[in-house]
């Protein structure tokens, strides 16, 4: 099989799909591996390395994708990228189409065979092509914070941590997934009054026994919710639910109540945000501010630590492109059904249910597909 990796074009994204060890890993099992000129430059990962590794180079976005068969990303395709795309021709990326109705049409009339990394599950549970960006993203989201909180970026002018005779800043942790967790670590780690919110009762227990009474844990009601944002002075969004919109933990009305120069980080923002007055940003321009609140919303975190999250992604991503290389995409999703929990657009097809629902298209089961 032949395999692409194009040169991520979203705003200050330097990600890049393959790393010149993961194309070993391809090219020694017999596959090609097309990179775009520069597609590692930035985060100093040359072409002469992808050489080195077996790669051949294309001058252009547009000579991958249309030569290679299948397609390695880690953003989702921008609308120039989708038009590229073919039927049949497989797309590995990170795609995150529940709150992104315009992707998605673009998606089911390519035909192509587009796997998500956010979706696919793991042996013991989770989301392990997701964890490694949700760990990057929640540590991220602290320094985020404790940026914003900053006078000179319109934050009420508050340290997390406090200092001697001043009082720790607040930090309120909405969800105790991955995102959350490490969101946790951070915190504590600066030495920030933590609250941590959740429906699971055992995951806020496994925390209470790590932590003690370095932070609060708290089960999540409507009324919890209200009561911990209303007091802080940083809200970090965590929730996720697999495949779906993020539900809105956060109303306007809550909002408008915080205090002044207060601080939200939205890290669900890539499927929809769970405060209701998120919408997506950038690096180039991360925050807005609604009601006196500081808005940080960009939906690739990760990005701002292109290297390390490269590195990080990869480790996740390899095993499966080599299983849908060696076997091509319709044998590799019969012997893993986990890899086939990825399969979210397929030949004009929604076969992702969270999908479908959030957006009016029918399901249709993978199954069918797979012969």
């Amino acid at each position: 099989m032949l395999i692409g990796c194009p040169k991520e074009i979203k705003n200050h994204e330097y990600r890049v799909g393959l790393t010149p060890a993961s194309v070993r890993e391809l090219t020694s099992r017999g596959h090609g591996v097309l990179v775009q000129q520069g597609a590692g430059a930035a985060i100093g990962l040359s072409d002469e390395q992808y050489l080195a590794a077996g790669a051949t180079q294309a001058a252009d976005a547009a000579e991958v994708f249309a030569k290679a068969d299948m397609i390695v990303k880690v953003k989702e395709p921008q609308p120039q990228e989708c038009a590229m795309l073919r039927p049949g021709q497989i797309l590995y990326t990170y795609l995150h189409l529940a709150p992104d109705p315009e992707q998605t049409a673009a998606l089911v009339k390519s035909g192509a065979v587009c796997i998500a990394y956010e979706t696919i599950t793991g042996v013991g549970g989770g989301l392990p092509l997701l964890a490694p960006m949700s760990e990057v993203a929640g540590r991220m989201a602290i320094q985020a914070g404790a940026a914003h909180l900053e006078k000179s970026k319109g934050g009420m002018g508050v340290l997390l941590g406090g200092v001697p005779g001043v009082p720790a800043a607040h930090v309120v942790i909405l969800g105790a997934g991955v995102v959350g967790t490490h969101a946790l670590q951070m915190a504590v780690g600066v030495g920030a009054r933590v609250t941590v919110l959740d429906k699971n009762v055992d995951r806020l227990r496994q925390l209470d026994l790590v932590f003690g009474n370095r932070i609060s844990t708290v089960y999540s009601t409507t009324h919890s919710v209200e009561e911990a944002v209303l007091d802080a002075d940083l809200v970090v969004g965590g929730v996720l639910i697999p495949g779906a919109a993020a539900p809105k933990l956060v109303t306007r009305a809550m909002i408008a109540r915080m205090k002044k120069g207060a601080v939200v980080v939205d890290v669900a923002i890539d499927q929809g945000g769970c405060f209701e007055t998120s919408h997506a940003t950038t690096h180039a321009e991360p925050t807005f501010v609604v009601d006196g609140v500081v808005h940080y919303c960009v939906a690739n975190m990760p990005g701002a630590v292109a290297r390390t999250s490269t590195f990080a992604l990869n480790n996740a991503t390899i095993g499966h492109a080599v299983a849908l290389a060696d076997k091509g995409w319709k044998a590799a999703l019969r012997d893993n059904e986990h890899l086939k929990n990825g399969l979210n657009v397929c030949e004009g097809k929604v076969t992702y249910a969270a999908v479908a629902r959030d957006l009016g298209y029918t399901y249709v089961n993978p199954d069918s597909l797979l012969g």
